[in-house]
């Protein structure tokens, strides 16, 4: 796709070429007039566009990539992005490989981890870029790209994958790699206008001239021609153009060069985009003293659509005949496709079109379905067309999901129905190829035969564009057997923002970059891949269940600690270990993915009782060791007996030293060890070290009173009960 260059130390030293011919054209600075006017000698002014930092993460689903949104303007002639990327933890850093990913028209579909797509979509690899980060705290490079499309470009960023180890926040040193993306656009002041069939004289000089013709609705052929051109230092027609914009990660930008093309020098572009301008950019390639006068000519070749309307929908066609037996209207002349000159258009028709109705059903959830018909008619030699508006700018975060079933008792042995999905134009030569290839974009096929009467295909964040779905019946061994058939076709067409809702194993996710929404599946249980279909790493249904019995009936280890601290009179303990045990269990219950789940409570809430509850037993246990209501009784003990309490080695040995040894090895595992694949047995190991640890440390009952010991104080038979350990008088 190009070549790419790194730098460290702050210096900006890459340039990534994005394909052969995206040369940087306008290197030299302009001459001293240019620039008091602020512009060059070919009209062109420069615009800069930033976004505020974010900051990276290692990789490990689609919502762990950073992505940005840039809008480029119409006649950019340049883009050039300049990437930079920092890094904040002095030692915590380590050396660091960022990978950037390019894309127009919809945020790119990257795929890292290398996992499987679901079956039937189609994914184009993304262009990308590696920016390295060493020694040095900042790295810079630089993409540039010539010519590119206007509208909607979108880079994303990321870290390499994760290594799936369990970090706890603030117990380790982190480091943070923040990226940030600045645009810097060139674009065309002074451009020429092309008219269709009418040549446009012009003189070439050094620099390069950009032109621009306006490509309307059905327009079916675009035809680009060099007349009349005269060189001042060579023979021929020493001119290249270039036509079209480029659009990452594929790139088919059209180049003529007329030097050694026979003459006329000529370029014809089938299905080029319809409704919008096309760029063509004129190049001299006799030298910079040189001089080239030629004339351009665009000259279009119509589409005459025959529309397959509602009569109910047009109450103002009082002359429109509709035939029941074929689905289809007799057009009047209201209805016919009118030339440039105004005259009707007597050729035949080149394309049936089914109007399609747009339904939007939720954020990034669209449903396309034909206007008062269920199935679409298709014929041997002329095309049936629907378009499907995915324009507005917010479409392009889901996934374009297109069915085919054709009728079964219509279907002969030796007919095949051939569908193209393409954007910006559709495809209509299916007599002369089936490759589905307009000027500037590689549609994708689609087949129905008596063998296979159903056909899919699933395109991730389709480019927002005006989308096109063309059949047309097709007889390989014979043709004639074609003429007379008709097959219909039913369509199932929407937009989700994932596909299945990501499956059993998923959860799908609407995440946000400023206003535009994009959605993202995170997977579960193992499960991985664009839509949580990839199960080379799942867990089986026997291993739910078992990591899910292993987190919540390690939980019944705290049964211990609850009895000690009852029989020693340690209520608070108790109640405090009896609602960790509970929350712990239903929580680690509700949390499991797959099919064995259970929840009682909102999930939130039990996530935050469980952590509550975690922490509450953890310092209720110090705060019982210490004893600090009698810290001082304590002291002297220490101090005549010549040894810190307890009295005896057995307290030592069989105590204190494994209770803090199970609480050493369980925070060593909790922080250290734990990671997503060994998370159930890990935690579960917590959970026993935990309750165990707590059985063991709390401190024996008082040996020289009744733990509720009670004297005869008043002789009014009021009695003052004293509790030694929590200093409660009563009044009995």
């Amino acid at each position: 796709m190009g070549r790419a260059g790194t730098g460290t130390g702050g210096e900006a030293v890459a340039a990534v070429v994005a394909g052969p011919l995206l040369l940087l054209l306008l290197a030299r600075p302009p001459p001293a007039s240019a620039r008091d006017s602020g512009k060059s000698e070919v009209g062109l002014v420069s615009e800069h566009f930033s976004q505020a930092p974010q900051r990276l993460s290692f990789y490990s689903w689609y919502g762990s990539a950073r992505l940005f949104r840039f809008r480029v303007p119409p006649d950019t002639v340049l883009l050039r992005w300049l990437l930079q990327v920092s890094r904040e933890g002095g030692t915590a850093c380590t050396d660091a490989e960022i990978t950037v990913h390019f894309r127009s028209g919809a945020p790119p579909v990257i795929n890292p981890l290398g996992t499987s797509f679901p079956d039937d979509t189609s994914v184009q690899p993304s262009f990308q870029v590696r920016v390295p980060l060493s020694a040095a705290p900042l790295s810079n490079a630089s993409v540039n790209v010539s010519h590119p499309a206007p509208g909607d470009w979108f880079v994303a960023a990321h870290l390499p994958p994760s290594s799936q180890k369990i970090e706890l926040k603030g117990l380790a040193p982190t480091c943070a790699y923040v990226f940030q993306p600045d645009l810097l656009v060139t674009r065309v002041v002074e451009i020429s206008v092309m008219e269709p069939d009418v040549p446009l004289p012009h003189t070439l000089l050094s620099h390069p001239s950009y032109l621009k013709v306006f490509v309307p609705d059905y327009t079916r052929e675009l035809l680009l021609e060099l007349r009349d051109c005269v060189s001042s230092g060579s023979l021929g027609c020493p001119v290249r153009l270039t036509v079209g914009p480029v659009t990452l990660p594929s790139n088919f930008q059209k180049v003529l060069n007329c030097t050694s093309a026979p003459w006329p020098c000529r370029l014809l572009l089938p299905s080029p985009p319809w409704d919008r301008w096309l760029q063509v950019t004129a190049e001299s390639l006799v030298g910079p003293l040189g001089t080239v006068t030629f004339s351009a000519v665009a000259a279009l070749t119509a589409c005459r659509p025959q529309s397959v309307t509602i009569q109910p929908l047009l109450q103002s066609s009082q002359n429109q005949s509709f035939n029941a037996s074929t689905g289809l209207p007799s057009l009047s002349p209201d209805h016919q496709y009118l030339g440039r000159s105004g005259s009707v258009d007597r050729s035949p028709f080149c394309l049936t079109n089914y109007p399609v109705m747009r339904e939007d059903m939720d954020v990034v959830s669209v449903h396309f379905q034909l206007l008062d018909r269920v199935s679409v008619r298709v014929c041997p030699n002329t095309p049936s067309m629907m378009r499907l508006r995915l324009n507005t700018g917010m479409d392009s975060g889901g996934s374009l999901t297109i069915s085919l079933r054709a009728n079964k008792t219509e279907m002969r042995n030796e007919t095949v129905i051939v569908a193209c999905v393409n954007a910006a134009s559709p495809f209509l030569g299916f007599n002369s190829s089936l490759n589905c290839t307009t000027a500037f974009f590689q549609g994708y096929p689609l087949s129905l035969s008596a063998w296979s009467l159903r056909a899919n295909l699933i395109i991730p964040y389709p480019e927002t564009d005006n989308w096109y779905l063309s059949l047309q019946l097709m007889c390989p061994e014979n043709a004639e057997e074609c003429e007379q058939a008709v097959v219909h076709v039913e369509t199932t067409l929407y937009l989700v923002p994932c596909l299945n809702d990501c499956g059993p194993y998923g959860q799908c996710l609407l995440l946000r970059r400023h206003s535009y929404l994009y959605a993202g599946c995170s997977c579960k249980a193992g499960w991985r891949g664009w839509s949580c279909t990839d199960n080379s790493t799942a867990q089986t249904v026997a291993q739910q269940r078992a990591a899910a019995l292993l987190l919540t009936l390690s939980n019944l280890m705290f049964l211990a600690p609850i009895t000690v601290s009852v029989q020693r009179f340690f209520l608070v303990e108790a109640s405090v270990y009896a609602y960790t045990m509970f929350f712990s269990t239903f929580y680690h219950a509700c949390d499991q993915p797959g099919e064995a789940v259970l929840c009682i409570l909102n999930y939130d809430t039990l996530q935050y009782c469980d952590f509550l509850g975690s922490g509450a037993a953890i310092w209720v246990t110090i705060l019982c060791m210490a004893r600090l209501k009698a810290v001082l009784k304590y002291t002297y003990r220490c101090g005549h007996r010549r040894q810190c309490y307890p009295t005896s080695w057995q307290r030592w040995a069989f105590y204190l030293l494994p209770g803090i040894s199970m609480a050493s090895v369980g925070v060593a595992i909790y922080t250290s060890m734990m990671t997503s694949d060994n998370y159930y047995y890990t935690h579960s190991i917590w959970h026993v070290l935990l309750a165990g640890s707590a059985a063991l440390l709390l401190p024996p009952p008082d040996e020289h009173a009744e733990p509720w010991a009670c004297s005869q104080k008043f002789p009014c038979h009021y009695q003052i009960c004293k509790n030694d350990r929590e200093e409660l008088y009563t009044v009995t």
